[in-house]
């Protein structure tokens, strides 16, 4: 098993390999022939190669920030759509570079060019790439061992990738400790949900033992431990959780982030915003923002701004409900908005504010807050940190992932922030927006779902 994991990184580096080289073979065509060649000074040898490796570095690297190279792991749509982004990133940052490089008087259709190609390449390569790894590598037959009903959820949910995952069995942790681990044997790999300390330990230890893929549904103090470092008191191992959040550097450039990107989204966004503001108004002459109390860092109150996309007094009779899926109170312009998160526009002038930052668990409001606290007690643990427009949970989860599952997504940032989490964040938040999936309304079921 070890050995066949081995092989498929290599046909993973392989792969993202071959579509590295196509990309960039193309772009060295294309500024060979469309662009150097016309420039009044144009580059020599190194020059070229200069320039070609450049492009080739960005795609890596912005292509790496959106998972464009993770094949097996995410589903065919998913991984075109990264790709995607990241090629026009990529090509975006390369031709206003060619632009400085000619003084503005290059054309932009070799480039538009380019990128129609590499889009019928990237299209070509998921397929056939997909298709090796579906073939060499059938979906891993798996047993869960379960401590609650929430295990069903997960069941679902994994389930619904079955190119990957196949749930044989589920085994009760009130099972004896010999008839699981016999049990387990039988199977490519366990999945532990929620199950005492102790057995889980020992599962851990008999999975390692025998060389056994091991998933498990963390816990909230897991997620705690997972932040902490490494540290050594003389020859005793510890870890070390200082519990104290981003340094006064980090929050200050933190801070200096936000700003600069509000101003800029602000800018770039107008003209959107116009549009959306005209679209509610036109519908049923209602107003054009909602504004609603939520909580921040510490508990502090402060009103966040959105487009509505519901009904006029659409909480009038049902007091603070969170939106489910398919609701009725939604406008037909609501959901547009909502579907390419238009409606968080107006947030980024909550940001400008300073109540909110880009990136941070979403701002909840005191109502619902401390009715999840009656059943999650860690909830509050949330307001450590500022709330933000995007974050973790957003970019991982959907608008229907349960709060339990959210809480534990925010504080997993929590544990972990750092500015480079934050812009590959932001930088994920944009894929989000392509995907149908993550805008799904909240079930109503899971809003009482305790943990």
């Amino acid at each position: 098993m070890n050995n066949k994991e081995q092989f498929k990184r290599i046909i993973n580096l392989l792969a993202s390999t071959v579509i590295v080289t196509m990309f960039t073979l193309a772009f060295s065509e294309v500024w060979n022939n469309s662009y150097n060649e016309v420039m009044e000074d144009p580059f020599w040898k190194n020059g070229n190669i200069l320039l070609v490796a450049i492009y080739a570095v960005m795609y890596i690297f912005i292509g790496s920030f959106f998972g464009a190279f993770h094949l097996g792991y995410y589903t065919e749509l998913s991984l075109i759509g990264s790709q995607v982004i990241g090629t026009l990133s990529t090509n975006t940052m390369a031709f206003v570079m060619i632009s400085l490089i000619g003084r503005g008087r290059l054309s932009v259709k070799p480039m538009l060019a380019l990128t129609g190609f590499e889009f019928c390449i990237l299209a070509l390569w998921v397929y056939v790439f997909s298709a090796l790894f579906a073939k060499l590598y059938p979906p891993r037959r798996m047993i869960v061992v379960y401590g609650n009903k929430n295990a069903v959820e997960l069941i679902k949910k994994m389930g619904k990738r079955g190119d990957k995952y196949v749930i044989c069995e589920a085994v009760s942790c009130e099972e004896s400790y010999e008839e699981i681990t016999s049990r387990i044997d039988e199977y490519d790999a366990v999945i532990i949900n929620d199950i005492p300390h102790s057995l889980r330990s020992e599962i851990l230890k008999y999975c390692l033992e025998k060389s056994i893929r091991v998933y498990i549904n963390p816990k909230i103090s897991d997620i705690i431990i997972r932040g902490a470092d490494d540290f050594n008191m003389f020859d005793t191992p510890l870890l070390l959780n200082r519990n104290s959040g981003l340094k006064f550097e980090q929050k200050l450039m933190k801070r200096c982030l936000d700003l600069i990107l509000s101003i800029i989204g602000l800018v770039i966004a107008l003209p959107f915003m116009i549009i959306t503001a005209i679209a509610i108004k036109a519908y049923d002459g209602g107003p054009i923002l909602y504004r609603q109390k939520r909580l921040t860092i510490g508990g502090r109150k402060f009103y966040v701004y959105k487009f509505r996309s519901m009904i006029v007094n659409a909480e009038k009779k049902s007091g603070a409900v969170l939106a489910k899926e398919n609701d009725s109170r939604i406008t037909p312009v609501g959901k547009l908005i909502r579907k390419i998160r238009f409606d968080e526009l107006p947030q980024l002038l909550n940001i400008l504010m300073g109540d909110m930052s880009f990136v941070g668990p979403r701002p909840e409001r005191p109502e619902i807050a401390k009715k999840y606290m009656e059943t999650m007690p860690e909830f509050s643990y949330r307001l450590k940190t500022k709330a933000g427009l995007t974050g973790y949970a957003q970019v991982m989860g959907k608008y229907n992932t349960t709060p339990y599952d959210k809480l534990k997504m925010d504080l997993m940032y929590i544990e972990r922030q750092s500015l480079l989490l934050d812009l590959r964040i932001i930088l994920m938040t944009v894929k989000t927006v392509f995907t149908p999936s993550a805008t799904e309304g909240v079930d109503a079921e899971k809003t009482k779902k305790k943990k």
